[in-house]
């Protein structure tokens, strides 16, 4: 077992086989698992069109699937908070295994839903019930896979485990992005709407049944049994802890997320959609933009996490919410223009700086002590999530049909200037950003 001292700090000691091991084997857990949460939006417009009645406007039939989208991220904070009240009191790994279990279920039932044309109202309501069910497992799976990740990691390589594992979760989006530009680029349109839209659902389920056999692996994180070993767990409900002595890292936290979604979500996740919906753009085309940027939002991720235990989690902050904002905008002025010749290019630059976001769990590991760590980030994590992933993509798309192709770029820029006040806080507080970057 890897030592920590009575802190909760992690003992100083290199990277070896053992935290390689742990690294990967819950990057690829996370990144099957994230792939079911959001394969949901690159079928928006399918399901738009699928699961509402056929005399629905197509852009309101686009926006309904959005509001369905986004009721995952409203139930998030009941499954992070839940989950997280255990991980604080009987382990991390119980609840790391449960949170995936519990999305594999409803993401393989999607795809045996019937359509409105076969069910009637019953369609959409059945597609959110098993969306919300998708959002309460996300709501564990994301702060839970930080902590874990994080409470193994050496002294002075959070922010490189952080950034990996968040690297590992944009697979997830980058295996669904790849899927849906072949599925768009081999079957027509109507034998999408027909059939094929099953196929990504199904595909998913299977994944998160291969995601719970590959967690078996895992061992408990050192921290904790340290915590349980010294009889130093939290007692009661660690969230009321949480919000009695630690709200300043709370709010800090909360700032930091809205920042990571934003950037996730439209930038990655919602593009594809609104540059066909908005310049008219290819599916395929779409698709394949997405793919790269994805790819690019992947080492995005390392290079910021590993820039975070280098330079400080604020000013690897600072300098990816600064790129953040200017590449976004340059991709949509360059659509706005009217032309498509650098989109590929621009997608990729905007979604290598969307890796900004592998620092975001790194600052908000290291606002809570060890004991009340995963509820901290959890009810911080998932209440932001809620909120502004919860009102992002109904709004931007709405944005979008009424003032036009800019509004994501706003809304980003917006986003950023959060993420910049964050990281001009952290700087005046600590210097360099966290204490040490290694809070554990």
């Amino acid at each position: 077992m890897h030592e920590t001292s009575a802190s909760g700090i992690a003992a100083p000691r290199p990277f070896d086989r053992r935290d390689a091991r742990t690294l990967t084997l819950s990057a690829l857990g996370g990144a099957l698992e994230f792939y079911d949460f959001v394969v949901f939006v690159f079928f928006a417009k399918v399901l738009g069109a699928l699961f509402f009645p056929p005399d629905t406007a197509p852009w309101l039939a686009q926006l309904q699937a959005y509001g369905i989208f986004a009721t995952g991220y409203l139930a998030r904070p009941l499954g992070g908070i839940v989950m997280a009240h255990f991980g604080d009191l009987v382990g991390r790994k119980r609840m790391f295994t449960l949170s995936v279990f519990l999305m594999s279920v409803p993401t393989l039932l999607i795809g045996l839903l019937p359509t409105y044309a076969q069910a009637g109202m019953f369609a959409p309501l059945l597609l959110l019930l098993l969306r919300v069910v998708q959002g309460i497992a996300v709501g564990g799976e994301v702060p839970g896979a930080w902590v874990f990740v994080a409470e193994h990691a050496p002294r002075g390589r959070v922010g490189f485990a952080c950034g990996s594992l968040t690297s590992g979760l944009t697979a997830g989006i980058l295996i669904g992005s790849l899927l849906a530009a072949w599925i768009n680029g081999h079957y027509s349109q109507q034998q999408v709407h027909d059939w094929v839209w099953r196929a990504p659902f199904l595909l998913g389920g299977v994944f998160g049944f291969l995601a719970v056999w590959l967690r078996r692996w895992l061992s408990e994180t050192p921290v904790f049994a340290e915590l349980r070993e010294r009889k130093a767990l939290a007692e009661g409900f660690p969230v009321r802890q949480v919000l009695a002595a630690h709200r300043g890292a709370v709010a800090l936290s909360m700032l930091a997320t809205w920042t990571l979604t934003a950037a996730i979500l439209v930038v990655v996740l919602m593009t594809p959609t609104l540059v066909q919906a908005s310049f008219a753009m290819p599916p395929a085309l779409a698709f394949n933009g997405n793919s790269i940027a994805t790819a690019a939002l992947m080492l995005g991720c390392l290079a910021f996490g590993w820039g975070a235990d280098r330079f400080g989690p604020a000013r690897a902050l600072l300098a990816g919410v600064l790129g953040l904002a200017v590449s976004t905008y340059a991709l949509y002025l360059h659509l706005v223009s009217g032309s498509t010749a650098h989109f590929l290019l621009l997608y990729a630059i905007a979604g290598g700086f969307t890796g900004v976001v592998g620092v975001v769990p790194t600052i908000m590991v290291a606002a809570f002590p060890p004991a009340v760590r995963f509820s901290g980030l959890s009810f911080s994590y998932n209440i932001a999530y809620a909120i502004f992933g919860g009102i992002t993509p109904p709004l931007v798309g709405w944005l979008s049909a009424r003032f036009g192709g800019l509004a994501p770029a706003h809304y980003v820029a917006l986003a950023c200037a959060v993420g910049l006040g964050v990281a001009v806080h952290l700087l005046r507080r600590h210097g360099g950003g966290t204490p040490s970057a290694s809070p554990l």
